[in-house]
C-alpha cells in the first residue's frame, strides 16, 4: 500500500470543504460560539462514554482490524495514535469524533458487511476527518442542532446566535468535508473501484446477494443521478432532501452516488497524480494533524461569497415554488 510521510491535509482537502468552512466562519457569530464550544468541549465526556459502552481495539482486541488501523495511520503519518472502538449497532457506520484526543468507532454492522480490503477504505475516510482537523466541527455541528431543537441544555446563552443560517452552514460544510476525506481513503487504497463498492455497499449492501451487485451499474447510476440537476425542480428537491427546514432535518453526509462522482473526477485528476508521485504538500512543525486550515489559491473569500449567495438563491427559489403551488 502506498504511504506519504509528511503529507499535510492541504494535499488533498477538497476546494468546496475549503469554502463551506469560510462560509461557516465568516457568520456573525460564529466566532463566540466556537470560543465557547471549546471551552466547554465534549470530548472528555464522549471518551469516557465509549470506554464504557464499546470495545477498545488493540493488539490483543480485534488483532486483525487494529493491524490495518495502523497501517493507515502510518500512510496518512498521523500521530500520535487515536483511540480505537467497535460499538454494538447492526448499523454499517463509522465516525470520528475528538481533537485533543481523537477516537474513531467502528460499528459491529460494518464488520459484517465490509470485507478488509473495504473496511481499510473506510478508516482511512475517518482518519482523514481527523488530518483535517473536522471533528470539532463536527460536534460543535451536533450541538448546534439539539440547541435550535431546545434538546440541548448546554446553551452557554448562545441560543440566540444558532439561527437557520448557522445550521445551514454547519451541514454544508459537513456534507462537503466528507469529500476530503474519501480522497484520503483514495490515497491509502489506490483502488478507485475499491473505494467505489465501499460506498456501493454503504448504500445498500448485502452479503447474501453479494454475487448479484454491480460495480459498473452503481457507477451508470451515479450519472443518472447527475442528469436529473438538467430539470430546475430536481435541484430544488435535492436542497430540500439535505435540507428539511420544516422539521428541522438535515443530512451530514452527501448521498453516496454523489460522492463516488466526486472521486471518480479527482482519481483522474493531475492532482492526484501529483501526489501519488510523492509531490505533495508537508506538514508543518506543529505535527502532522492540523486544526485549522491555511488559505490556498484554490478558495477564497469571493469563493466562500459564491457559496453563500446560491445558498440564498436556491431558498428564494424553493419560496417561489411553494407560492405558486
Amino acid at each position: 500500500m502506498p504511504s506519504y510521510p509528511g503529507i499535510s491535509s492541504e494535499a488533498f482537502k477538497h476546494p468546496l470543504d475549503r469554502q463551506a468552512e469560510q462560509a461557516l466562519r465568516s457568520i456573525p457569530g460564529f466566532d463566540l460560539v466556537a470560543r465557547k464550544f471549546v471551552e466547554f468541549l465534549y470530548e472528555r465526556p464522549q471518551f469516557v462514554y465509549l470506554m464504557g459502552n464499546a470495545i477498545q481495539v488493540g493488539p490483543r482486541q480485534y488483532a486483525t482490524v487494529y493491524q490495518i488501523f495502523r497501517e493507515c495511520l502510518r500512510d496518512l503519518d498521523i500521530y500520535p495514535e487515536p483511540n480505537l472502538f467497535v460499538a454494538q449497532t447492526p448499523i454499517a457506520n463509522a465516525y470520528a469524533l475528538g481533537q485533543e484526543r481523537p477516537s474513531i468507532v467502528l460499528n459491529s454492522g460494518l464488520l459484517d458487511l465490509l470485507s478488509e480490503a473495504e473496511l481499510r477504505s473506510v478508516l482511512a475516510h475517518e482518519m482523514g476527518h481527523i488530518k483535517c482537523g473536522h471533528t470539532t466541527l463536527n460536534q460543535m455541528a451536533r450541538w448546534a442542532m439539539s440547541l435550535a431543537l431546545g434538546l440541548s441544555s448546554a446553551t452557554f446563552m448562545l441560543s440566540s446566535l444558532v439561527s437557520t443560517g448557522l445550521l445551514l452552514a454547519f451541514y454544508e460544510w459537513l456534507r462537503k468535508a466528507e469529500l476530503s476525506a474519501d480522497r484520503a481513503a483514495l490515497l491509502v487504497t489506490d483502488d478507485l473501484n475499491l473505494a467505489m463498492r465501499t460506498m456501493m455497499n454503504l448504500s445498500g449492501g448485502s452479503n447474501r446477494y453479494a454475487n448479484e451487485m454491480s460495480l459498473e451499474e452503481f457507477a451508470r447510476q451515479a450519472e443518472r443521478y447527475r442528469e436529473l440537476d438538467q430539470d430546475q425542480l430536481n435541484q430544488v428537491y435535492k436542497f430540500l432532501l439535505y435540507n428539511n427546514l420544516s422539521e428541522g432535518i438535515f443530512l451530514t453526509h452527501p448521498f453516496e452516488v454523489e460522492r463516488v462522482l466526486y472521486l471518480r473526477e479527482w482519481a483522474n485528476s493531475e492532482d492526484y497524480r501529483q501526489i501519488r508521485q510523492g509531490n505533495y504538500p508537508r506538514a508543518g512543525a506543529e505535527g502532522s494533524v492540523e486544526v485549522r486550515a491555511k488559505p490556498t489559491s484554490q478558495s477564497s473569500p469571493g469563493e466562500a461569497d459564491t457559496l453563500r449567495r446560491q445558498i440564498e438563491e436556491l431558498q428564494q427559489e424553493i419560496d417561489r415554488i411553494r407560492r405558486s403551488h
